[in-house]
Order: C-alpha cells, then structure tokens, then sequence
C-alpha cells in the first residue's frame, strides 16, 4: 500500500501544505489504496514534504509523485482531456505552484502576526533560534524568487491578477477543465484552500473571497475529498 506523508490537519485545513493535499486528492483520485502518516521534512528523500513510499520506491516532490502514480500505476488523471486542455491545465498549475504558492508563503512567515499563529506551530518545544533560522531562511528564499522583493500590498497586487485570471479560466464550470476534475484541480484546490482558510487574516484572503466562483470551487472540492471539513 502507497504511504503519504505530510503533516496532518492544522489551520483549518486537512494539511497546512497545498501540496501534501493536492498528492493526497491525486491519490484519491486514482483509487488506490494509501494511507496517511505524519513526517517532518528532514525525513523526506529531497527534504520536502509530501512524499511517498510505495514499495522499495520513496519519492519526493507532489510532481514527481503524480508522475510516479500514473506510470507505474497506469492511471491517467487527465483521462478526458485533450492536447490543449491538457496544456491550459498545466499552466495552470505553474501559475498556481510558482507563483501564488509563494504569496501564500509570504503571508504565513513574514506577518508576525500569522506567523505567530502558523509556522512558529512547527517548531514548538524547538529553542528559539531554530524557528528564528527557519523563518529567515524562508525570507531568503522568497527574495530570491523575487516575489519577496516586493511590498506586501504589491505582492497582494500581483497575487490578485493570477486569482482573476483563475476565476475567469474557472468561469461557472464546476471543475477547472468540466463536469469532471483532473490533476490540476487537486493544485488550484491545495492553494485556493489555503488562501481562503479563515486562521489567517490577510489581504490575500480578501482578495479571493472576492471571486464566488473561487469560494463556490474550494467548497465542491473540499465536499468531495474531505467531508469531515466540509
């Protein structure tokens, strides 16, 4: 049996990762059997989380183990789509991993106020420095990226184009692509979530909550992969 590791429910949400939940809803997707267990990144094969293991495989990245799932596996989470919609659903995805991924990581470790009530969580019982490491490296990383270069109302700016132009893509269709989700709806579903979960107060959260559709989208996921949440 196929083993994920992520987290566990924390804020609000059934994982505090966007990408442990996307893995997770592929792997619900697919119908194989898994099961969840809890790790800590330094345990992960590219010390990141999620990760898999799925016999003598172990494999990192929520990419890479969407990739691992449907060659080894034979499955096609795409079942359906043709070459364009394939092509539109990745960028998508890009768009949702590369770019609002890391706003929502601005929000969460550079507030003071979310980061109080969020990731400094994960280093509870850790002595100061080692949370005060994590957060910086976390700036650095943002920095370079380049999003972090940024004010935080002009990353606010920026974040807001991508999720009209996710809501415009979504348009009153129920699923990303039509009647039926694909992969990239576990992606948009992990970050549109963790935007919009209410345990952080941010412009972000406002932004989204501006757009029905994106509201109405993360309810209809949320229903059909995790009730309990519902």
């Amino acid at each position: 049996m196929i083993v994920l590791y992520g987290f566990g429910p924390l804020f609000n949400l059934p994982d505090p990762s966007p990408f442990v939940m996307k893995s997770e809803v592929q792997l619900k997707m697919s119908g194989l059997p898994f099961r969840r267990e809890r790790a800590a990144p330094p345990q992960a094969p590219k010390g990141k989380i999620p990760f898999i293991a799925d016999g003598d495989a172990v494999i990192g990245d929520s990419t890479f183990i969407r990739d691992h799932i449907e060659r080894v596996h034979g499955i096609d989470l795409d079942a359906g789509l043709d070459a364009e919609q394939r092509a539109r659903a990745w960028m998508v995805e890009r768009l949702l991993e590369d770019h609002l991924y890391w706003a929502i990581v601005n929000t969460r470790w550079l507030d003071d106020a979310n980061w109080a009530k969020g990731p400094s969580l994960f280093f509870a019982g850790a002595p100061e420095e080692v949370a005060r490491g994590a957060r910086e490296r976390t700036r650095a990383a943002l920095h370079s990226h380049g999003l972090g270069r940024h004010t935080p109302d002009e990353i606010t700016g920026l974040a807001a184009k991508s999720l009209a132009s996710l809501a415009a893509e979504l348009g009153d269709k129920p699923y990303l692509m039509g009647d039926a989700p694909c992969g990239a709806d576990a992606t948009m579903f992990g970050i549109v979530a963790g935007i919009l979960t209410p345990h952080f107060d941010t412009k972000l959260r406002d932004a989204a909550l501006a757009y029905p559709g994106l509201v109405a989208y993360r309810d209809r996921m949320m229903a059909r992969y995790y009730p309990e949440f519902a």
